[in-house]
This record gives C-alpha cells, sequence and structure tokens, in this order.
C-alpha cells in the first residue's frame, strides 16, 4: 500500500490547457467569443484531446484508489 501511495505523491500536478484557452478565446472580460475562434480551431482540438485524456488517466487513478480501500482493512475516512 505504501508503494502506490508513494507513486501518487510523484504525479505531478496538472494545468489544463483548455482552461487558459477558454479565456483567451472568451477575452480578458469573459465576454462574448472571439470572432476568430475559427483561428484557434487546431488549438481547440488539442486542448480537448489534452483534457480527455486527463479524464481516462483520473478515472484510472479513482479506480485504483477504490480497489486500494477495499483491501485496507480500515473503514474510509470522509
Amino acid at each position: 500500500m505504501e508503494r502506490y501511495i508513494e507513486t501518487l505523491k510523484r504525479v505531478p500536478e496538472c494545468r489544463l490547457s483548455i482552461i487558459d484557452l477558454a479565456w483567451k478565446i472568451a477575452g480578458e472580460d469573459g465576454g462574448e467569443i472571439d470572432d476568430n475562434i475559427m483561428l484557434h480551431h487546431l488549438e481547440v482540438e488539442a486542448a480537448v484531446k489534452e483534457a480527455k485524456a486527463y479524464v481516462a488517466d483520473t478515472r484510472k487513478a479513482i479506480l485504483l484508489l477504490c480497489q486500494l480501500a477495499r483491501l485496507n482493512p480500515l473503514p474510509p475516512v470522509y
């Protein structure tokens, strides 16, 4: 169990580019979508792909943690 915990501690923090891209497209005031959104098409596709991969990896981590929690003889703490 300790090995899994240590491995999880080494996972780096992730800042998804889709958040910064949304601000870039919406503008500083968070108003209307930039008229030139089509110019960002490739950036949007890459950011969505990155976010989907992050979701998939997060789901795997959640599944692993749930499996580990079932192996732990102590009741879970929420």
